[in-house]
């Protein structure tokens, strides 16, 4: 009788684990689901002739005695050890001759207490006791742009290039901690992006975190959204110029409180993440504010202001910049200082102020950078601005993140891939670029228009229409230029 007993312990771990094996390759599954299906007749077999022998008069099906409910206990026959005490706790040991691999796979999970939810593209997974999720995450942009109209051939070429060909994962444990990591793949190039492990907590109504690792500025209305969420195909000038001599992205800790009308924070920050230890790094002090004072279920109203301080390492001191003016993937089109050396550091600051009502949004931003350079030199100054809008012709509202206080992805009411027409929303945007302070210092302005087509929450199509006007005073187009540039791309968030 023992040894029928520990038969069944041993098909009840072994049918436990046929979950997870059934995932392998198909050969594998069959073979498996085989040897089960013959053991369990074995034990069916087995049982019958026990019955008999202990007069209970009846007859087992097959199969039936490899299966046990949750929570059913079978009393035991005379002289027969509880199958508990054999065992231990009582096992779900699915019949293989009722079910479907795939059944016998959703069963284990079921078993294991996992939980899956699916948003956003990818499914986010959460530890039984909910106290540990994790995702993957990633997003591919891919972008396509000619250019005409210029009076230098060199600059009226067409040009493909990525965006952004991103992945990386997030998680947390607990109420408090959590971690991002991402690393993008554009332009052929491996590139650490987002890199950090923090901590959150609620005090009252006010939440905040505290982060600390490789991370995103929070600076300007734009220059706060990720590459995949602003609503043109790239940022306006504001974001993209008045911006620390470092770039988007700095080794940082970075406390940030939210109320239930906005949020402020405050970065501390060295270089980005690089293998340059043998001098110090730059410092930057960076801060931003943002408040809605008026937030309805159909309209809001957004302000914010920003600014930053950047001490330069020695030898760290080139301001040379060149902006893009009439899209990205063309390196011929740019909004040039010139050759500019010996800084020390620099100085921004800006404003926002725009909102939505229903499906329209309109978002102002300016900003001005001050560059300081040795010798008593003047300061390189930037100033910029720029003024969007966009319709929803298909009546969604904007994608407006209102804790952060940025572009974020749309909700699209009926999605293309389930039989609906997606979202559908035009654009328009003005903006405007000038350096001074040094005689080779240029300026620039472009309008785009634009239209975007949302197949769900995850896909995007985006055409962009710039008329642009460029003037440089050193390089291989020191003269006043304009043109058009014609961009499309595709987008994919998870």
């Amino acid at each position: 009788m023992k040894v029928v007993l520990l038969a069944g312990a041993a098909l009840a771990a072994l049918m436990t684990a046929t979950p997870t094996l059934a995932q392998s390759a198909s050969p594998d599954q069959a073979e498996l689901i085989a040897l089960v299906r013959a053991q369990a007749q074995e034990i069916a077999n087995l049982r019958n002739r026990l019955d008999k022998i202990e007069g209970a008069g009846a007859t087992t099906a097959p199969g039936a005695a490899a299966r046990m409910e949750i929570g059913a206990t079978r009393q035991p026959l005379a002289n027969e050890e509880s199958i508990s005490e054999v065992s231990g706790p009582q096992i779900v040991t699915p019949d293989l001759a009722d079910q479907s691999v795939a059944q016998v796979i959703a069963a284990a999970k079921d078993a294991a207490g996992v939980t899956t939810e699916w948003k956003g593209g990818l499914p986010t997974f959460r530890s039984p006791d909910g106290f540990y999720m994790f995702k993957m995450r990633g997003r591919i942009i891919n972008h396509a742009s000619t250019t005409f109209g210029s009076d230098y051939g060199a600059r009226n070429i067409t040009t493909t290039g990525a965006r952004a060909l991103r992945i990386g994962v997030e998680g947390g444990a607990g109420a408090h901690f959590f971690y991002q990591f991402e690393n993008d793949f554009a332009d052929n190039v491996s590139d650490v992006g987002t890199a950090f492990v923090g901590w959150r907590d609620t005090v009252g109504d006010i939440s905040y975190d505290v982060r600390f690792g490789n991370m995103f500025n929070d600076r300007s209305f734009e220059g706060s959204s990720g590459s995949d969420a602003p609503s043109f195909l790239e940022r306006n000038v504001v974001a993209t110029s008045i911006i620390p001599q470092r770039g988007f992205y700095g080794i940082s800790i970075m406390p940030r409180i939210f109320w239930k009308s906005g949020h402020a924070s405050v970065t501390l920050s060295g270089d980005s993440m690089d293998a340059k230890q043998s001098v110090s790094d730059s410092r930057t002090l960076m801060a931003r504010a943002h408040w809605n004072p008026i937030k309805t279920d159909r309209s809001t109203l957004h302000l914010g202001v920003w600014g930053f301080d950047e001490d330069l390492a020695v030898g760290g001191g080139a301001l040379t910049r060149n902006t893009v003016i009439g899209g990205r993937f063309n390196g011929a089109l740019r909004v040039s200082t010139g050759t500019v050396t010996g800084g020390t550091g620099t100085l921004g600051y800006g404003a926002e102020a725009g909102g939505y009502v229903g499906p329209f949004w309109v978002m102002g931003e300016v900003g001005e950078r001050k560059a300081a350079l040795d010798a008593g030199r003047p300061d390189l100054v930037t100033k910029a601005w720029s003024l969007s809008s966009g319709y929803f012709i298909t009546g969604e509202l904007p994608p407006y993140n209102a804790r952060l206080g940025t572009f974020a992805q749309p909700k699209v009411r009926k999605p293309v891939l389930r039989g609906g027409p997606g979202a559908v929303e035009v654009l328009a945007r003005y903006e405007n670029i000038d350096y001074s302070g040094v005689p080779t210092a240029g300026d620039g302005w472009a309008a785009t228009g634009g239209v975007n087509w949302y197949l769900d929450n995850v896909i995007r199509l985006q055409f962009n229409v710039i008329h642009w006007s460029a003037t440089n005073r050193s390089g291989s187009y020191p003269t006043k230029d304009s043109g058009q540039t014609v961009s499309g791309g595709i987008g994919i968030t998870f």
